[in-house]
């Protein structure tokens, strides 16, 4: 798990900055607007968001090493070539590399549901969640300051190097996906018994979470550039980053899980009242109680995901929530930015925790009306009954055996 871990991470790392190379190359290398920056990247984000469910279900079809192995090679083309590409090129070419981007997420939250045990499987996925959150406070600002030293061109160079060494690293690992006891006699269920109300409910709620994030983000900087503060921006995203991670480490050594919607509903409440914070000192202490539940809430979702997929299709499922998850970052600012723009920068945090709070809601009534079950993942707070998924005894690798006839009820 931690040769897993730290590959990942590198290769999360690489990708939550790639769309900042990218602005940066447009901006300061080929001397353009940041509206076309804005193109650039909004082409590679649309890509990552088609892409999520076509990778997974291609993994779940040849396995993760061939999927590895194709992807890393198209990355490497496409960063080597970004530097000579003309403004237009550059526009399809990262929607495409985006769409084919190497699929490190998907891979490790299948390999955590695969190498665990339902005892383990929540800190795991915590664990996860909190890699995620580094590689989000790592990731842009080593770009940011990288582009202002040297050639924004090779700062792309350096970002998709970066991605091919954790690609190539996750394709050497080969972790398993599947615990042995069921590789072998696991089949592929219609898309109808797996994605159903509480499948449903997840995507929900995954989509809704980074709504919520990327439109806190805007709102931060909307309320210090009416202060006139804006520089401490980052400070405050930093206060707000640390206290995700340690939520996250909390969160994995509690002895019982929350569920999702809770975790999501309380995130949206702890929102809203930023807006009343009109300095960046405030706004920290706002961060901090906000900042604490986003990490929780994203491991749950993936926690979540690995319980209701059945084995044979758990790489769509987890490309769908990276799609869901992927589409929220996506509208989550454009959404915000307007309630901002028709009120005033309390509006942002207002409309970023209400779309949170409408988000919980809605996942909450779906995992109450799954019609064949008797249990919700979703709404028990034992998150799928993980002593009814793992026969007694299960060792880390066999620890999913019996997932799938659970998960597709």
């Amino acid at each position: 798990m931690a040769p897993l871990l730290s590959m990942s991470l590198l290769a999360r790392t690489a990708i939550t900055a790639s769309v900042m190379a990218l602005t940066m190359y447009v901006v300061l290398g080929l001397d353009m607007s940041y509206a076309a920056a804005g193109g650039v990247a909004a082409a590679m984000t649309a890509g990552m968001a088609l892409g999520g469910p076509l990778l997974g279900r291609m993994i779940d079809w040849r396995g993760p090493r061939i999927v590895l192995r194709v992807t890393v090679v198209l990355q490497v083309a496409f960063w080597l070539s970004v530097p000579i590409m003309p403004y237009g090129i550059l526009l399809v070419a990262a929607f495409a590399a985006g769409l084919l981007l190497v699929p490190a997420s998907l891979v490790t939250r299948q390999a955590i549901a695969a190498m665990t045990t339902a005892g383990q499987r929540r800190a795991a996925f915590a664990l996860e969640s909190v890699q995620g959150e580094l590689s989000y406070m790592v990731g842009p600002p080593i770009v940011i300051l990288c582009a202002a030293k040297v050639s924004p061109g090779v700062v792309a160079w350096g970002v998709g190097a970066a991605i091919v060494a954790g690609g190539a690293g996750i394709a050497l690992l080969n972790p398993p996906l599947r615990a042995e006891a069921a590789a072998d006699t696991v089949g592929r269920p219609r898309r109808r018994e797996w994605l159903g109300p509480d499948m449903i409910a997840v995507l929900v709620m995954a989509f809704g979470v980074t709504m919520l994030l990327s439109g806190t983000d805007l709102a931060i900087v909307a309320t210090l550039e009416e202060a006139g503060q804006v520089s401490w921006a980052a400070v405050v995203v930093a206060v707000y980053g640390v206290a995700s991670v340690g939520g996250g480490l909390v969160y994995g050594a509690l002895p019982r899980p929350l569920p999702t919607w809770l975790l999501l509903g309380l995130l949206g409440l702890a929102t809203i009242p930023a807006g009343l914070a009109h300095d960046w000192p405030w706004l920290c202490v706002a961060g901090v109680g906000a900042g604490l539940l986003a990490a929780p809430t994203l491991s749950t979702v993936a926690d979540a995901v690995s319980r209701l997929a059945p084995a044979g299709v758990r790489g769509e499922a987890t490309g769908l929530q990276s799609s869901a998850l992927s589409a929220g970052f996506a509208l989550g600012s454009p959404i915000v930015g307007g309630a901002i723009d028709l009120s005033v920068p309390a509006g942002g945090f207002a409309a970023a925790g209400l779309a949170g709070l409408a988000a919980a809601l809605i996942g909450c009534l779906l995992s109450r009306r799954s019609p064949a079950r008797t249990r919700s993942p979703l709404s028990d707070l034992g998150l799928a009954g993980a002593a009814d998924l793992d026969p007694p005894g299960a060792g880390a690798r066999s620890g999913t055996s019996r997932r799938s006839s659970t998960a597709s009820r």
